[in-house]
């Protein structure tokens, strides 16, 4: 008569481990949610700038120290409802605006409202190219800041200038400095009247046109479907917002408000 193999007890848990873990694994695999695994594993941005501090829930003021009542995380994507409803899809004249995956983003280039840092007038736009930030200066010391991708036009001009006008849906027309090093642009020349409007034209839902002394400067303020850009330098284009940002300012700013880019 055969004889079986001689199993230590702490062989047998473990190999009986093994087979419940596989079974495990198998059950998981075959009943996972991938969206919402996606939604638990994307990535989580801290800010080192912030950890360590709270919010003291009394007077809202940015503090050091033990943590006292019920401040606030810091250095986290805020999960508020606030920002899913901002960044939502939305249906705008007649084009559908996907949602923003806002999770994916850096949490310190969320629309929100700041201090005033530059002390210019009510109603200016400061661009700071530096830090990757666009404000739109509001009454009593504070400020509508919005986070921006800079391409390569983006830190070509400087200095003061007017929004001269705005456009819903723009066309887009390279210009010619772009259409030498992509020649394949030329098709949406000036006098071939420029790319039509749209999901994928690059100037998004909404753009802002800077002069100066009367002049086109050629610098833009405009949206982007590439929530990837925001916050880096990029390739090519100007000062690139989110469309659903880009979309609110355009309703904030008025005609000939002044810009400072820096």
């Amino acid at each position: 008569m055969p004889t079986l193999p001689n199993f230590s007890r702490r062989q047998f848990l473990r190999t009986s481990g093994l087979v419940a873990i596989s079974a495990g694994l198998a059950s998981c695999t075959s009943s996972m949610n991938t969206d919402r695994f996606r939604q638990q594993t994307m990535p989580v941005y801290r800010n080192p700038a912030l950890e360590g501090r709270w919010i003291d829930p009394r007077t809202g003021a940015l503090l050091e120290g033990p943590v006292e009542e019920a401040a606030l995380p810091t250095g986290l994507p805020p999960q508020d409802p606030y920002y899913s409803q901002i960044y939502a899809a939305v249906d705008d004249g007649g084009y559908l605006v996907p949602a923003v995956p806002y999770q994916q983003i850096d949490a310190r280039f969320y629309r929100q409202e700041v201090d005033d840092p530059f002390g210019e007038q009510p109603g200016t736009i400061v661009v700071d190219t530096a830090d990757r930030f666009l404000y739109l200066v509001q009454p009593g010391g504070r400020a509508m800041r919005y986070g921006v991708g800079l391409g390569r036009e983006g830190f070509a001009w400087s200095g003061r200038g007017v929004i001269q006008w705005k456009q819903k849906w723009p066309r887009w027309t390279p210009p010619g400095t772009m259409i030498e090093r992509q020649p394949e642009l030329a098709r949406y020349s000036e006098s071939a009247g420029g790319m039509q409007p749209g999901l994928n034209n690059p100037l998004g839902s909404r753009a802002l046109y800077i002069f100066q002394n009367g002049q086109d400067t050629l610098y833009r303020v405009h949206g982007t479907p590439e929530w990837q850009s925001i916050g880096k330098a990029v390739s090519s284009g100007c000062v690139r917002m989110l469309n659903q940002d880009v979309m609110d300012l355009y309703d904030r700013v008025r005609g000939k408000a002044p810009i400072l880019v820096i």
